[in-house]
């Protein structure tokens, strides 16, 4: 028993990582695309991180209803899914408000020289 995964590290990389991975990152952009807000994601991947875990014990026998995997794999899919969601926000900004916004990298923006926002981020 590790405290990451419970049986195999190849179930955790696989399972959680990838495929659940990859869910987290899609839900990450699905919930910026529509612009709703950060807090709308957190529950999503709440939802789907009992999903993961439903997986993982119905195929590799892993414990079911432990909350120490459960917030392991909660953490893991909420860190994707918010990279997700905070790369498509940067791709947003800066092309619906080219002339305010530009990319510094691919998770971020900053306003452009000689401009002022008139809505500061609180």
């Amino acid at each position: 028993m590790g405290i990451l995964y419970a049986s195999n590290l190849l179930v955790f990389i696989i399972l959680l990582c990838i495929l659940g991975g990859g869910a987290a990152w899609m839900t990450g952009r699905a919930v910026a695309s529509t612009w709703r807000p950060l807090l709308t994601l957190f529950w999503f991947v709440f939802i789907l991180t009992l999903g993961v875990r439903f997986l993982s014990f119905a195929l590799f026998g892993e414990p079911l209803l432990s909350l120490q995997y459960l917030i392991v794999d909660y953490a893991v899919l909420a860190l994707i899914g918010y990279a997700g969601w905070r790369f498509t926000r940067a791709s947003q900004m800066t092309t619906q408000y080219v002339w305010l916004y530009e990319k510094t990298h691919p998770f971020g923006w900053r306003l452009r020289e000689g401009r002022e926002d008139r809505y500061p981020a609180s």
